[in-house]
């Protein structure tokens, strides 16, 4: 994936708000996983802008998201809940782009996946 032009604004918020005191990449994890949960106001529609095989959902889907998935699903990747189908489904949150959603959920999404475009990893 290609990286996207460096963002100073934004690599200090993810530098100084959720990656911070952060050592190890269990602390990182966690350190994005609260980010998300106390910023993302839920429930709020997105779009999947992107396909993965470990997902069902097909480019240009839209689907209401209600939540974070559960804290032990998010070591290594975030993922956030779905309703799907009746069920509720973990899918992961580089796929979703928030199209209903307040200005924190929207910039909250638009950090996780520069930090994913820019090939940062916990650890």
């Amino acid at each position: 994936m290609a990286k996207d032009e460096r963002d100073e604004e934004r690599e200090e918020r993810i530098t100084m708000e959720i990656v911070v005191d952060a050592y190890g990449p269990e602390e990182q994890a966690m350190g994005w996983y609260y980010y998300l949960q106390d910023t993302m106001q839920f429930p709020f529609t997105a779009t999947c802008i992107s396909q993965r095989r470990s997902s069902p959902l097909k480019e240009g889907a839209i689907v209401e998201v209600v939540g974070m998935a559960p804290e032990d699903e998010c070591d290594r990747e975030m993922f956030v809940e779905i309703d799907w189908e009746g069920d509720t489904l973990a899918v992961p949150l580089i796929q979703l782009e928030a199209t209903e959603a307040d200005e924190e959920t929207q910039q909250a999404i638009a950090d996780w996946h520069y930090w994913m475009n820019q090939g940062y990893e916990f650890g």
